[in-house]
């Protein structure tokens, strides 16, 4: 039986963030880095992690400063912003999980924003692949035509008006997204509605930062994401120049299942359609 045990980290930038390992029972196979999406807590991820944990792997989570058990003080008081979460959250754990690997594959599963903010980790070099779940472009006029009539309000009305007033995102209180920092919500809103995302809107630097990464890219979308369209999966990977890619977008009959969308390749039901058919053979 996997027992994950919690450990509370120094990120090297004046916070503790809280990660959970999750430990085989005989020897590593390789190790994985479970990457979160924005408002998503890293217990999301548990049965996922543990069901990778009895196959032989060790499996980290963790939580992004501000976020879930690495929530500590109020928001408003908390100066960070998406950049902040990648240089010291994930490299940090990345550090960590890299070590406990010695010399076997290292893999990063990056959910969403875990996919798109690889660049600006240190470290990177060290993974011997990036699987990519569910990532794209979080340009709005790209976005999904459902999503594009919530995310217009979010952006121009929402977000700029009630993030001042409260000094950080409230939304659980809204039904959007989650509780935010106030330097993560104005920099997504920026990437947000630049037509290059992340590249446009923090510059060349950042194009560069992309171009960098030599790391073999697996791409896995669906079809039915009712929050990322192919046109912003396929522009997000447009950015990693210099990587092999691999895109497997799915539609859910093609596995036997009747939807999946934005969170469902994470959740048990899919053990079978997805972690073992569509997952495994990545991580050989």
């Amino acid at each position: 039986m996997i027992n994950p045990t919690e450990t509370r980290i120094d990120n090297g930038n004046g916070h503790t963030i809280s990660t959970h390992w999750f430990r085989p029972e005989g020897e590593m196979r390789a190790a994985v880095l479970i990457v979160p999406a924005m408002g998503v807590p890293q217990r999301f991820y548990a049965p996922f992690a543990t069901w990778l944990a009895e196959r032989g792997y060790l499996v980290a989570t963790f939580d992004y400063v501000g976020m879930g058990l690495s929530r500590n003080g109020h928001l408003r008081d908390l100066d960070v912003d998406i950049l902040d979460w990648a240089r010291h959250d994930c490299s940090t754990v990345l550090s960590l999980i890299a070590n406990a690997a010695g010399d076997k594959p290292l893999y990063w599963i990056g959910h969403s924003l875990g996919g798109q903010i690889l660049p600006f980790v240190t470290g990177a070099e060290r993974i011997t692949r990036v699987l990519t779940i569910a990532t794209g472009s979080g340009y709005w006029r790209e976005n999904t035509a459902e999503l594009r009539r919530r995310v217009w309000l979010l952006w121009f009305l929402v977000a700029p008006l009630v993030t001042p007033l409260a000094g950080y995102f409230p939304g659980k209180r809204l039904g959007m997204v989650g509780d935010l920092p106030r330097g993560v919500i104005r920099q997504w809103r920026r990437w947000c509605l630049d037509p290059e995302y992340a590249v446009g809107a923090e510059g060349e630097g950042v194009r560069a930062a992309y171009s960098s990464v030599r790391i073999p890219i697996t791409a896995i979308s669906f079809t039915d994401d009712e929050m990322m369209s192919g046109r912003n999966t396929e522009s997000l990977h447009s950015f990693y120049r210099e990587a092999e890619k691999r895109f497997r977008r799915i539609a859910p009959a093609e596995v036997g299942e009747q939807c999946i969308g934005h969170f469902g390749f994470f959740k048990p039901q899919f053990q079978r359609s997805l972690w073992e058919e569509v997952l495994l053979p990545e991580l050989a």
